[in-house]
C-alpha cells in the first residue's frame, strides 16, 4: 500500500469511527432514546454513588456490588478530571476518548511491516454493533489498557508487564495477556507493578481487597451459558426467581449453586487446558502473544457465571490486536464475536425484558449469543493449538524437552 492508499484508508477509518461514535454519544447524552432500559443509570446512579464515597478516602465496604479489584477506584474517580461536566456526562466523554485511544493505538500498530489495519476495522465495526452500553461501563477504559499492553509486547515486554499488572488491579481479566509471555522482565515488571499498586491501595484506602468477599453468595447471572438451563427449566415447573441480585438480575433457587459450581469448573477446565498449552506449546511467533491472550479471555468469558454485554468490548479490542497481524488465524473467531455482538445489542438492552421473562424470543436470542461465544472458543483454542504446538506433541503429549528437540522456536 502506497502512501496515498494508506492516508485514504486511514481516513475512511476515522470518518467511519466518527459516525458510529457520534451516534453512541447521542445515546448516552439522551438526545435520543435506545430501546430498552436505560443503560446510563449504573453511570448516574452507581458508579456516582462510589464516587462519593472513594472521595472519602475508603472503598464501599458496605455496598455488596462493589466487586472490582482496587485500581477501579481510579475509573470511577476520574470523571473529576472534567469538573466542568456533571458526573454522568465527564465519564461518557472520557470513555469515549478510551475509545478514541485505541483506534489511535490500531492505526499506528497497523501501518508498522507484517501489520495491517484490518484489527483497527474490527474496532471501529464491533464497538457500536454493543450499542450505547459501551460507553456506559468502564470496561473500554480497561480495554484501552490491555491493548496498549498487547501491542507492547514485542517491542517493550516491561512495559506490556507493568500494563498488563495494572489492568488487571482495574478489572482482573488483564492478567490473562501474559499466558504466553516468555520474557522474563515482563513478568517481573507485573509482579513489581502489581505489587506496589496493591500495597498503595491497601496503605491508603480502607477496605482495598474487601471485593473478593462479596462475590460469595452470587447466583447464576441470566445471561450467561450456565442460565439457559434455567430459562428452559422454568418452562417445566422450575420453582427459582429472578432477582436484581449483587448488583446483576440473577437465578436463585433450587440448583442455581449446582449450575454456578459447573460453570466454575469449567473455567478450572479452561485454565488447566491453557497450562497444558503453554507446556507443549513451542512455536512462538509475532502473533502469538495476541493470540493466546484472546483465546484466554474467550475461554474466561464464555464459561463465567456472568456474560454481561460489557465483557463483549474486551473481546472486541483483544480480536482487533489479533486481527492487526497480517499471520494471524483469529478471523473466524474474531467473525463469531461480531456477530455475538450485534446478538447481545439485541438480548441487551432493547430485548431485555424477554430475556429476563425466559420466553421464546429471550432464550433463542441468548442461545444464539452463547453459542456463537462458545463456536468462538473452540475455533480459536483449536486454532492456537495447532499453531504452536507441534504434532509430536499433540500426539503423544511429550514433555517440553522432547518437543523442543523435534521442533524449533520461532523468536517473537
Amino acid at each position: 500500500m502506497n502512501r496515498t492508499d494508506s492516508r485514504g484508508h486511514l481516513a475512511s477509518l476515522l470518518g467511519a469511527w466518527c459516525l458510529t461514535r457520534l451516534f453512541l454519544l447521542l445515546f448516552v447524552f439522551k438526545v435520543y432514546v435506545f430501546p430498552g432500559p436505560d443503560v446510563t443509570s449504573d453511570i448516574s446512579v452507581i458508579y456516582q454513588g462510589w464516587y462519593g464515597v472513594l472521595r472519602t478516602g475508603t472503598f464501599p465496604l458496605g455496598d455488596v456490588t462493589w466487586q472490582y479489584p482496587p485500581a477501579a477506584a481510579l475509573a470511577v474517580l476520574s470523571p473529576a478530571l472534567l469538573p466542568f461536566l456533571d458526573y454522568a456526562h465527564a465519564f461518557f466523554v472520557l470513555a469515549f476518548l478510551a475509545d478514541l485511544v485505541v483506534l489511535a493505538l490500531l492505526c499506528r500498530a497497523g501501518r508498522r511491516p507484517e501489520r495491517t489495519l484490518r484489527g483497527a476495522w474490527v474496532w471501529v465495526a464491533g464497538v457500536p454493533l454493543l450499542g450505547p452500553t459501551v460507553y456506559a461501563r468502564y470496561d473500554v477504559m480497561v480495554t484501552a489498557v490491555a491493548v496498549a499492553a498487547l501491542l507492547a509486547g514485542a517491542r517493550r515486554p516491561r512495559l506490556m508487564g507493568a500494563l498488563a499488572a495494572f489492568g488487571a488491579l482495574l478489572k482482573v481479566w488483564p492478567v490473562l495477556l501474559l499466558v504466553a509471555a516468555r520474557r522474563r522482565g515482563t513478568w517481573v515488571a507485573a509482579a513489581c507493578t502489581a505489587g506496589g499498586l496493591a500495597a498503595l491501595f491497601a496503605l491508603a484506602m480502607p477496605g482495598a481487597f474487601a471485593f473478593l468477599t462479596f462475590q460469595r453468595d452470587r447466583g447464576t447471572e441470566v445471561e450467561s451459558l450456565g442460565a439457559l438451563v434455567f430459562h428452559v427449566a422454568r418452562h417445566f415447573g422450575w420453582d427459582g426467581e429472578v432477582l436484581l441480585n449483587y448488583g446483576s438480575v440473577e437465578f436463585l433457587g433450587p440448583y442455581v449453586e449446582v449450575v454456578s459450581t459447573a460453570a466454575l469448573a469449567l473455567t478450572g477446565a479452561a485454565f488447566g487446558w491453557l497450562l497444558l498449552w503453554r507446556l507443549l506449546a513451542v512455536r512462538f511467533e509475532a502473533d502469538t502473544l495476541a493470540d493466546a491472550a484472546f483465546v484466554a479471555v474467550l475461554m474466561f468469558t464464555t464459561t463465567s457465571r456472568v456474560i454481561s454485554p460489557q465483557y463483549l468490548v474486551w473481546l472486541v479490542g483483544l480480536a482487533a490486536v489479533c486481527l492487526g497481524f497480517r499471520a494471524s488465524r483469529m478471523r473466524l473467531p474474531a467473525g463469531l464475536v461480531l456477530a455475538a455482538c450485534l446478538v447481545t445489542v439485541l438480548e441487551f438492552p432493547v430485548w431485555f425484558a424477554h430475556v429476563v421473562a425466559s420466553d421464546g424470543l429471550g432464550v433463542t436470542l441468548l442461545a444464539v449469543r452463547n453459542g456463537l461465544l462458545v463456536a468462538a472458543t473452540v475455533v480459536a483454542a483449536r486454532a492456537l493449538w495447532r499453531a504452536t504446538v507441534p504434532r509430536t506433541a499433540r500426539r503423544t503429549q511429550l514433555p517440553l524437552q522432547a518437543a523442543r528437540a523435534k521442533e524449533p522456536t520461532v523468536s517473537s
